[in-house]
């Protein structure tokens, strides 16, 4: 009997020690969501929902923040998802490793070309809305090397010649305004842009400012990044976010489940100073970024 007990008091330590570190408390939290799933069902998931709002109840006490109709966030907020069980799915066709991740999967086309990971998703889902609101003199974003490349100069038919950290551009090619071009230039972007230049080029956000379209961002290469898709509150301001990710490789956007604090999956809420975990990542210290 002694021997189970000892035997007991170690395996409680152990879990206790790999707590303590990063890592270990993220593998922690998959096992956690992992038994929390297999032991009761999700209580915000309607199955038959088909955009981020009709899927995703809200916990009891709270309301969906208001934004105007026709925003990037009410567009992100009514984004179209794939039918419920839909797997992740990588750009050669593969699934994805981690298939309990995730509570949807966003109608992001992805490219055969590998080229859209977790921050060009990102872009694209920027890029996209303001070319449906024929907002497109506003679709732009820098390179890792800080040089600015916007759609309006690319489809008059500037390219950029790079050299090493040297970047210019020259006319080369004939004006092409149309949807395939478009489509060639997130290419391009998605080449040469990223976590690094996003968290470069946007500004930051502090935690009680956030709202839909603001994103998570570890900076690096590689880094993560991550984008709020709802919002809610309660009666004392005190606010709820979903969060959703592309990947590497190239895979579905995804809405993602909460491991850390599984009573209020997907939802996840922020606290100033304090690690962010998701089931793909861990951020230590967060950083919030908003597009312009």
């Amino acid at each position: 009997m002694k021997k189970y007990v000892f035997v007991g008091l170690v395996i409680v330590v152990l879990i206790l020690l790999i707590r303590t570190t990063s890592k270990g408390r993220h593998l922690t939290n998959h096992v956690k969501g992992t038994i929390t799933e297999m032991v009761s069902s999700p209580n915000y998931i309607n199955k038959e929902g088909d955009s981020v709002l009709t899927r995703v109840a809200l916990p009891e006490g709270y309301k969906r923040k208001e934004y105007s109709k026709g925003s990037f966030q009410d567009y992100l907020r009514n984004y179209p998802l794939k039918t419920y069980g839909s797997p992740i799915i990588n750009y050669d066709d593969s699934k994805y490793f981690a298939q309990h991740w995730h509570d949807a999967i966003l109608e992001v086309p992805v490219p055969k070309n590998g080229l859209q990971q977790c921050a060009d998703a990102l872009m694209r889902l920027r890029a996209e809305y303001l070319w449906k609101k024929n907002r497109k003199d506003e679709i732009g974003f820098n390179f890792t090397s800080g040089h600015y490349c916007s759609w309006k100069k690319y489809a008059e038919g500037y390219r950029p010649k790079i050299k090493g950290n040297k970047v210019s551009f020259h006319k080369t090619a004939a004006a092409n305004y149309s949807e395939a071009n478009f489509y060639r230039y997130l290419n391009l972007i998605f080449t040469y842009a990223g976590t690094l230049s996003l968290s470069t080029e946007l500004p930051k956000v502090a935690i009680k400012d956030l709202k839909i379209g603001d994103m998570l961002v570890k900076p690096g290469t590689p880094g993560h990044i991550e984008i709020i898709v709802d919002h809610a509150v309660d009666e004392n301001g005190k606010s709820l976010f979903l969060l959703a990710q592309g990947n590497t490789p190239a895979q579905n956007v995804c809405l993602l489940k909460n491991f850390e604090d599984t009573k209020i999956s997907p939802w996840y809420r922020f606290t100033e100073n304090e690690s962010v975990y998701t089931p793909s990542y861990y951020f230590e210290n967060p950083i919030f970024i908003r597009f312009k």
